[in-house]
Order: C-alpha cells, then sequence, then structure tokens
C-alpha cells in the first residue's frame, strides 16, 4: 500500500492529513469550509484515492491559509506515497464535462513543480470558499507533489459548475498518473527530481 500521513502546525493552521493512493475514493474531510469540503471529497472519488484531512485554520481572517495549507499538506502526503515513482504511469489527462462547462486537466508527475491555470471565475466567493483560492490550492499541491499541472476550463458560465469540473478532473488525471503499470522508473533519464 502506497500511504503517508503528515501533521502541518502553524500560527494559521493546524492540519492532519493521511492519504493511501491504493483505496476505494473514500473522503473524510473537515477544514470548516463547506464547499471545499465537497471538492476534496470529489478528488478523492475521481482518483480513487482514500483521503482523510482535519483543519482547523484561522477562518476568523479568512479561508486562504486554511486552502493553501491543505494544498500544501495533501501534495506532501501524494509524494511520499509514491515513493520512488517506480512503475507509475506518471501522465495523467481528462477532458471533463459539466453541463455546460468542459475542463481540461493535464499532468506529469516528473519532480518539476509548475502550474498552468486558465480559469476565469465571476464570483468572488462560493458559499465561504473563495473563488481566487482554487489556483492557490493548485499551486500549493502541485509544487508540494512534485508534479506539473496544467488547468484549462475552455468554457462555462456556472462557477460552481467550472470548479467542479477541476477538481473531478483533477482526480481522473491523478488516478491515471499514478497507476503502476510496471516496475521500472518512467524516464529516460534514469530519475523523476
Amino acid at each position: 500500500m502506497r500511504l503517508a500521513e503528515e501533521v502541518r502546525t502553524t500560527k494559521e493552521t493546524n492540519i492532519q492529513c493521511k492519504v493511501n493512493l491504493d483505496g476505494s475514493g473514500q473522503a473524510a474531510v473537515a477544514t470548516g469550509i463547506g464547499f471545499f469540503d465537497h471538492m476534496l471529497t470529489l478528488l478523492a472519488f475521481h482518483s480513487g484515492f482514500d483521503i482523510t484531512m482535519q483543519a482547523k485554520g484561522d477562518l476568523e481572517v479568512c479561508d486562504h491559509h486554511t486552502v493553501e495549507d491543505c494544498g500544501i499538506i495533501l501534495g506532501s502526503c501524494v509524494k511520499q506515497a509514491l515513493k520512488d515513482k517506480r512503475g507509475i504511469a506518471r501522465y495523467g489527462s481528462m477532458n471533463l464535462p459539466m453541463d455546460e462547462t468542459l475542463a481540461n486537466v493535464s499532468l506529469d508527475i516528473s519532480g518539476r513543480s509548475y502550474l498552468v491555470y486558465h480559469c476565469e471565475l465571476k464570483r468572488d466567493t462560493i458559499g465561504t470558499f473563495s473563488c481566487e483560492m482554487v489556483e492557490e490550492f493548485l499551486r500549493a499541491f502541485a509544487f508540494q507533489a512534485g508534479i506539473t499541472l496544467h488547468v484549462n476550463v475552455f468554457y462555462g458560465t456556472n462557477d460552481h459548475h467550472k470548479v467542479e469540473a477541476i477538481f473531478k478532473a483533477l482526480g481522473r488525471a491523478l488516478g491515471q498518473a499514478t497507476q503502476v503499470i510496471g516496475d521500472a522508473l518512467p524516464s529516460t533519464k534514469g530519475m523523476l527530481e
């Protein structure tokens, strides 16, 4: 089993996270931000990862620290659980429709952190979740996990649908990329860093 568990404590947040890459898509998530909990639950389901996350953050200030730190700890756990990355598919990509929206997430578990993000959102918030935090979460996750991540929402009118399509597509792409398909390191360099 590819498992990782971590605790992250700062003056702004206290987060416990556990990830099983070989799970069944189960989630037990409580961050204090309802819409974000829903998105992380979708990410778990569509990736096939089991994700447990309990977060207490300074939500009286805003949601920024909590969402960003959840991205950091989730990325760190995924990286740890992948160990030396031997045998993984490495690449994943998903075009995902949600009603009027079409989103694509493509990624490479390369060891080289990068984020390309193209998504226009009109709303400031969805519930108590700040829409600007979608990009911040994705950046924190990708940079901590060592993933090259491209996120493109081609079209859509409903911001809820756009964000949901991103998280579902991210889950599907991660599920593809982390599949064990052999025993070789998937790099002609002989390393993924």
